[in-house]
């Protein structure tokens, strides 16, 4: 990326100095994690490929470090009166558990959709939750306000040098842990954690690769940097960098850190959570997979490389984990729907289950419909979900099945 006089400016306010007094005070109240290399990953990926587990903080997501670094910077008075953040996320949580535990009270404001289940979360680590507008902007709007009407100290989730320090004592774990990465994968929401972590390691390796990633829903930090137009908005897995503004201060940081920006796929964020959770044993959110989806996305980019990837955060509904899980089954042929044009007699099913167990496939679930179809009144159409080792399983099915005379067709997941 082309450097700026406003990206001059703005790194000037953050330095890998800062990142290291920043380390200095959270140092003991957060969790220092663990840089692991996976043999695995590193084989599908065709690179050397480092993990740091920084879904294992206390509250599950590397947002904890900003957050403190910025509370233990306010004056007694600041404290004492306490702190406010609009957030529905992972910035609210680790915001409400250093705040409690320091003392400063903490008021976060969340959009009336929120999900409940972040709502008790927050106030379970001591937030006081305030809901208000329908929308992100709606509640930052108005955490701003009472800002100003109850003399709180406001805590950006991204765009403050303070909060980015603090994320960029990421780097410093991870290069002091390995310092033969030559790449850096990390994901950009507001560009909170990237400008921190590319601080530093462009201090400690001028010549490191660093690279940022975004959902292709949300290409807010990519339309910036690269002067693009592309639209931002959508139901993305990633909801943690789901940003539709980034930061001033961390796009200009940016702006003369970064190599590249990538854009992934929602296809390719769902593989990657599944691929971690299967090969690693490590729950991540969608964001948190942001870098290795990348990564397995664009092989020709990274081959060869020794790449650290962070696996940003671990909160993840329990029920969208499972759909993820299911889906990366039927994207790898584990898992198949098949519609089977039958006669409406008896014994017409019993036939077609015959050749399911004949191959050794297993029936999961099965419907029937009669009325709903084209077909004539004596015809139905039966969908068979099932299980089987692999996709060349169920063509071998589907091609014994056609043999016999069946119109039969294999439901895709797109």
């Amino acid at each position: 990326m082309a450097p700026t006089s406003a990206s001059a400016d703005a790194r000037a306010r953050l330095s890998i100095d800062d990142v290291r007094a920043a380390a200095e005070r959270i140092a003991g109240h957060v969790v220092r994690t663990t840089t692991d290399h996976s043999r695995t990953l590193s084989a599908m990926a065709g690179a050397d490929i480092w993990l740091k587990f920084e879904n294992l903080q206390f509250t599950a997501a590397y947002k904890e470090r900003g957050a403190l670094n910025a509370l233990l910077q306010l004056t007694e008075e600041q404290r004492a009166r306490g702190v406010i953040a609009a957030s529905a996320g992972n910035h609210a949580q680790g915001l409400s558990y250093h705040g409690t535990r320091l003392g400063c009270p903490v008021t976060i404001v969340m959009p009336r959709t929120t999900p409940m289940v972040k709502v008790q979360q927050t106030e379970q680590v001591g937030g006081n939750v305030v809901l208000e507008g329908e929308s992100f902007d709606e509640a930052y709007a108005y955490a701003r306000a009472m800002e100003r009407q109850l003399g709180l100290t406001f805590v950006h989730p991204f765009d403050d040098p303070k909060v980015a320090a603090g994320q960029g004592t990421v780097a410093l774990e991870m290069l002091a842990d390995v310092p033969q990465i030559d790449t850096l994968v990390v994901p950009i929401g507001g560009g909170g954690l990237l400008s921190g972590m590319a601080t530093v390691a462009r201090a400690l390796n001028p010549a490191i690769r660093i690279i940022g990633v975004q959902a292709k829903l949300f290409p807010s930090m990519y339309d910036k940097l690269k002067h693009e137009s592309l639209p931002c908005g959508g139901d993305t897995l990633a909801e943690g960098i789901a940003v539709t503004e980034p930061g001033t201060f961390t796009s200009a940081v940016l702006a003369d850190l970064l190599d590249d920006v990538l854009l992934v796929d929602e296809p390719d964020l769902e593989h990657a959570v599944a691929r971690l959770l299967q090969i690693e044993k490590t729950v991540v959110e969608g964001a948190g997979a942001a870098g290795l989806a990348a990564v397995l996305a664009n092989p020709a980019m990274f081959v060869g490389a020794k790449v650290g990837i962070v696996l940003t955060g671990g909160n993840i509904d329990t029920r969208l984990l499972a759909n993820v899980l299911l889906r990366d089954l039927a994207r790898s042929g584990r898992l198949g729907r098949l519609r089977i044009v039958l006669q409406d007699r008896p014994g017409a099913l019993f036939k077609v289950v015959e050749e399911f167990n004949r191959h050794q496939v297993n029936i999961l679930e099965v419907w029937h419909q009669r009325i709903f179809t084209s077909l004539p009144a004596k015809g139905l159409t039966a969908e068979i979900e099932c299980e089987a080792r692999d996709r060349g399983q169920i063509d071998l099915l589907v091609d014994a099945l056609r043999a016999k005379g069946y119109q039969i067709e294999q439901v895709e997941l797109g």
